[in-house]
């Protein structure tokens, strides 16, 4: 078990703010202070749904609650390193169905499409703790037979372990991030509430892809579900910049991994320099392209380390 990672959710984010957001791998603009600078992740798709990876700086407008804010870098290269988090769902709820197996296999095919000569993966897992399986290692094959070890029982706090994974994920400063749950949805312990996930979340710049397992229920069981699961994980995923997926069958669940997989390769990075008050601030990325689609995480921490 993660010790005390409830407490450690917010200073986790505050350390992680206070990290340089960019690898200096290739000459980049000289800023005053790594602390002033915020980095999004951003997709973009056109009217088609097809992603859209040809903009440039002058494309994209920042609005920090309402003010816009210069650009100052902008970064999309495809072979970009992939840090992935996976983390599966313990409880014994899992146990119903082939909720346990198809996250196996949505996990083992989500590892399968990263490169390890460049990106790496972790393993967490969690009922009512957040337990590290197996930590950040480019060694995918490792990751993907410890896929077997995480064993379902006991209550879920599915709220609390997205948060202290999210602050754990957020240190992978020099790659492109995504942090990846699998679950039935269910939530019964989290002293954490979803929109405070949420902002945490958002505040270090780490997009969440929510898988809910789905089977083994009757059809209109599935429409219930999908539409209570929606107004909570769905909005928090969004919230972050990342997206939400009910698993019913092999074509909706290949659909979503592709999905991911796109996304992760062709995230826009952009940067600009913070508010100087310490405050959660609310921030739109606007594009002057017609027709275009954009998401992104809505809020930023400012004055983290001040």
């Amino acid at each position: 078990m993660i010790p005390g990672f409830r407490r450690l959710i917010v200073v986790s984010v505050l350390v992680a703010l206070a990290t340089p957001v960019w690898a200096q791998d290739e000459p980049v603009a000289v800023f005053k202070s790594s602390v002033d600078l915020v980095s999004m992740a951003a997709i973009v798709r056109d009217g088609k749904g097809k992603i859209v990876s040809t903009l440039r700086r002058e494309d994209f407008e920042v609005l920090d609650a309402g003010k816009t804010r210069p650009i100052l870098d902008l970064r999309t290269e495809l072979a970009a390193p992939a840090s992935v988090a996976l983390l599966l769902d313990g409880s014994g709820s899992m146990k119903v169905g082939a909720a346990n197996e198809l996250s196996q296999r949505i996990s083992t095919a989500i590892l399968n499409s990263l490169n390890p000569s460049r990106d790496d993966a972790a393993l967490y897992s969690f009922d009512t703790r957040l337990l590290s399986v197996q930590e950040f290692t480019h060694d995918l094959k490792t990751v993907t037979e410890r896929i077997n070890v995480v064993d379902q029982w006991g209550s879920t706090s599915l709220y609390d372990a997205i948060a202290g994974t999210a602050a754990i994920v957020s240190k992978r400063t020099a790659n492109r991030r995504a942090l990846v749950v699998l679950t039935d949805g269910a939530d019964t312990s989290s002293a954490y509430p979803p929109e405070q996930v949420s902002a945490i979340a958002s505040a270090v710049d780490v997009p969440v892809y929510v898988f809910v397992m789905a089977t083994g229920t009757r059809e209109s069981e599935k429409l219930l579900f999908e539409t209570e699961r929606r107004s909570l994980l769905a909005n928090l995923a969004r919230a972050t910049g990342g997206d939400f997926f009910v698993a019913y069958d092999t074509a909706s669940t290949t659909a979503a991994i592709n999905q991911l997989v796109e996304e992760l390769r062709h995230q826009y990075i952009l940067a600009f320099e913070a508010a100087g008050e310490q405050a959660w601030r609310n921030v739109q990325v606007l594009t002057r392209k017609t027709g275009l689609v954009l998401r992104t995480r809505g809020w930023y921490l400012s004055g983290a380390a001040e």
